[in-house]
């Protein structure tokens, strides 16, 4: 959410940023916003003055009393009351106008980086860098989930019958696969100076509209019937919340904590949920991590939020690449998002594994995470978030790169120990 100040003083910019967003439809919101905002400030300003002159009238009173002029008296009482009955009309209208402009600020884009590639859709977004060289092998590699089953490793089918499409058994060695690849990520982050956490899997709805807007949270979360409680789409959004309404010291800073999780997803538009595959799914886990920082360190963060986890890939021996998201593919809190991809040999190109975000003062606007400044002065922080590794997607990438023309999948040296020493599955 924008600082509504912004809009006060350099609407143009705003709406340039709009149109950079291909969101044409929201333009008109701009001068909405500016028309509700004066009119709230016309209203508080009428109720401030209200609030003074019934607090020099009723002291009025008492004298006019004390002086025997009751009829002063009652005229003054009667001014005191029709005060009472336009404040508290003017009280009701602050509120609704208040909650006319946050519904509209909540949908404002936030303002993007000036070196986010403009364009319309991910088919716009750039290719910055390759990591490790891309290798199709000799031999055919099989659809993963026909590996998998090879290792009797999947159940699909069962999983229909108890929960439907996108749900999974993972079983036996790529079960254990599956736990050592988020043990891995969860040592690898920890050695790499970040706090392990794991936090609540359920978050309320005032949480869920700090950490994301509308539209994702319609065609992602689910709702648990009957109560202010969503299911978390990822860790991300309790971790963020963790911090609501806190004044962080700036001396505590920067936060830096990774975090494991189960994820439930709609996937509401996703073109619908494979029968085979694990590639879109309703339940996964992940292995997170969050930053909340000064505004003028985001930057650097980013860019070391998104190498951790090429490091992390490279270290098991899968080419990856970066990809800069482009203008229109950008959620609406973002000011800049770099996606990680793996390469997938079967099907000869690169597939998203992971995306890093900077958003700003988004979040924390939202959910009101303020910074305390030596100076004692009060700003907003900045949060900033990247996967490290999200199995089971995360297993398709690793199952194609490390299979072998015998059909056994290579254990890379870093997971064995995770793997009680094995070196080969199958």
């Amino acid at each position: 959410m924008l600082d509504i100040n912004l809009i006060r003083t350099d609407p143009d910019k705003v709406r340039e940023n709009i149109r950079k967003k291909f969101q044409d439809a929201k333009l008109p919101m701009v001068d909405e916003v500016i028309a509700l905002d004066k009119e709230n400030r016309e209203t508080m300003q009428r109720a401030d003055y209200l609030r003074n002159q019934r607090k020099v009238i009723s002291k009025q009173i008492g004298a006019l009393m004390g002086k025997g002029l009751k009829d002063e008296a009652e005229a003054a009482k009667a001014q005191v009351a029709a005060m009472a009955d336009e404040l508290a009309a003017l009280e009701k209208k602050e509120e609704e106008l208040a909650a006319e402009i946050r519904k509209r600020m909540l949908v404002i884009p936030n303002i993007i980086d000036d070196s986010v590639p403009i364009g319309k859709s991910d088919a716009e977004n750039v290719e910055v860098e390759r990591f490790g060289e891309p290798v199709v092998p000799d031999f055919e590699i099989p659809y993963h989930v026909d590996i998998m089953e090879r290792l009797s490793g999947i159940d699909l089918d069962a999983a229909r019958k108890t929960s439907g499409n996108g749900f999974y058994y993972l079983m036996g060695d790529v079960a254990r696969l599956h736990s050592a690849i988020l043990s891995y990520g969860r040592d690898f982050m920890i050695d790499r100076g970040f706090i392990y956490c794991i936090p609540p899997y359920m978050i309320h709805g005032n949480v869920v509209s700090g950490v994301m807007s509308f539209a994702e949270m319609e065609n992602m979360m689910y709702k648990i019937e009957g109560e202010d409680l969503y299911l978390i789409g990822t860790s991300e959004h309790s971790m963020i919340g963790k911090f609501i309404d806190t004044i962080l010291d700036e001396s505590s800073l920067p936060q830096t904590l990774t975090s494991y999780s189960p994820c439930f997803r709609k996937e509401v538009g996703a073109h619908g949920i494979e029968e085979r595959g694990v590639y879109r799914i309703h339940q996964f886990e992940k292995q997170e991590m969050i930053v909340v920082c000064k505004p003028e360190d985001s930057p650097m963060w980013f860019d070391r939020l998104w190498q951790n986890t090429v490091d992390f890939f490279r270290s098991m021996d899968i080419p990856v690449r970066t990809l800069e998201c482009c203008s229109g593919d950008l959620a609406d809190l973002k000011v800049k998002s770099v996606d990680v991809e793996a390469w997938s040999p079967r099907q000869q190109k690169y597939f998203e594994v992971g995306s890093c975000s900077n958003l700003g003062d988004a979040q924390a606007r939202r959910l009101q995470i303020r910074v305390k400044g030596a100076d004692g002065r009060k700003y907003l922080a900045h949060t900033l978030n990247n996967t490290c590794v999200a199995p089971p997607r995360m297993l398709i990438a690793f199952l194609e790169n490390n299979l072998q023309a015998d059909g056994r999948v290579r254990i890379p040296e870093v997971l064995r120990p995770y793997m009680g020493g094995k070196e080969y599955l199958g």
